[in-house]
């Protein structure tokens, strides 16, 4: 299998792929953004993706969520669960006073946002595309240019850079979940989760409660709920729900089809194992 991922090596995309069970033994592709990873498989250039879909400290992916609505036709086939570890990072030879600019993905950012308030407070911060990215762009401008890139210990070692401050993250467990996309998803294993999205007529009352107890009196779980803009027009949202259970399970599917009656349009994202953890 050939698997994409938000590069350049050294991400912590890159260390998932290495503990998802379907990447392993496979080519693992990495891609410059969530989105070209995302499109490489609706293109068919690679078998499948392996994307970061929300954070415990910082909330979900946006840009992944986005995807899976905005562009359809992918599902999620598997989930994965990475402990995260934030390393604050610059060239040989830097000290954190040096430390002038930190450059991160948006996510680490916002993971460390106590870190960089307390020990850099001032400093600006500028987003790349991915943690690995960042470390690059430090090691390239060398000594003297008092940069400074968070992000996996593995980018350190890559790029040659030293560790200023180990494990700055703003809590102990923090935990980044990726999933998955390929063009199918999975067949019922009796561990399984299933994600949807769906809208609602806009003025309709009651509508989001119903589509919730469709899965309340069927006695099935639901782990997440969580709404994202149309990008239509304020106002307009849809709605990202994880429940317990497999797509093809007799309450499940008989859930399904009740919320199907319910909403204005409904997205299947796909049936899968639970990730342990």
């Amino acid at each position: 299998m050939r698997v994409a991922y938000l590069g350049p090596p050294g991400t912590f995309s890159e260390e998932a792929v290495g503990r998802c069970d379907l990447a392993r033994g496979g080519e693992h592709v990495p891609y410059p953004s969530i989105p070209d990873a995302y499109e490489a498989v609706a293109k068919g250039e690679v078998d499948a993706a392996l994307l970061p879909i929300e954070n415990s400290i910082e909330g979900s992916v946006n840009a992944t969520l986005d995807l899976l609505v905005h562009r359809p036709g992918l599902r999620i086939r598997r989930e994965v669960l990475l402990p995260i570890e934030q390393q604050l990072m610059a060239a040989r030879g830097t000290r954190l006073e040096d430390v002038k600019k930190v450059l991160s993905h948006p996510q680490p950012l916002g993971q460390c946002a106590g870190f960089l308030r307390e020990r850099l407070r001032g400093v600006p911060l500028e987003a790349t595309a991915s943690t690995a990215e960042a470390a690059r762009l430090v090691a390239a401008q060398g000594e003297g240019a008092a940069l400074a890139a968070l992000g996996p210990r593995a980018a350190a070692l890559r790029y040659g850079l030293e560790i200023l401050a180990e494990d700055v993250q703003d809590a102990e467990a923090n935990t980044t979940r990726f999933v998955l996309v390929a063009r199918e998803d999975e067949a019922p294993t009796g561990r399984d989760k299933t994600s949807i999205a769906f809208t609602l007529d806009r003025d309709r009352p009651g509508g989001l409660y119903e589509v919730m107890g469709e899965l309340a009196r069927r006695q099935i779980n639901l782990s997440r709920i969580e709404s994202r803009p149309m990008k239509q027009a304020l106002g307009h949202y849809v709605f990202y729900l994880d429940f317990e259970g497999h797509r093809a399970d007799p309450a499940c599917a008989e859930a399904l089809m009740g919320a199907l009656q319910r909403v204005h349009a409904l997205h299947l994202l796909g049936s899968y194992p639970r990730a342990q953890g």
